[in-house]
């Protein structure tokens, strides 16, 4: 689905990495927060499950701009910023995460849901596009 940070050596049709060596998925407006991201394939989509919870789903913006995915969250300023915290392990910060899609994935069927603290996004496959495995006779 994606290149494992360029080090697997083959590609995965549908979503990889951006352009000029970018990585799967980027900070927000400097912020190194990165938030957990699951990808599944599955028979007629991708399936990107965003771990973001206790969000408001209005906040959240998704954009397509040419072949790039953008999933962004914003955090609004918390007056309980300001509070001394015993531990503080939990956090709305912003983020921002860019995938790279192909014309295998129909845009205009993307999708997206946010529930139970997880948003997922929904991309699927252009019917036909997807290719079956070809076997390889050895010699």
């Amino acid at each position: 689905m994606y290149h494992h940070h360029r080090k697997c050596g083959h590609g995965h049709p549908g979503m990889g990495f951006g352009p000029f060596g970018k990585q799967f998925g980027r900070a927000f407006a400097g912020n190194q927060y990165r938030v957990p991201v699951n990808v599944l394939k599955t028979e007629n989509s991708y399936e990107i499950f965003v771990i973001a919870p206790d969000r408001a789903k209005e906040d959240f913006k998704i954009s397509l701009k040419g072949n790039e995915l953008t999933i962004a969250y914003q955090a609004k300023e918390d007056i309980k910023e300001n509070q001394q915290w015993i531990r503080n392990e939990f956090t709305k910060a912003s983020f921002e995460r860019t995938f790279v899609i192909d014309e295998t994935i129909e845009s205009e069927g993307i999708k997206a849901e946010y529930k139970n603290g997880v948003l997922q996004v929904t991309l699927p496959f252009v019917p036909g596009s997807a290719k079956p495995a070809q076997e390889i006779a050895v010699a």
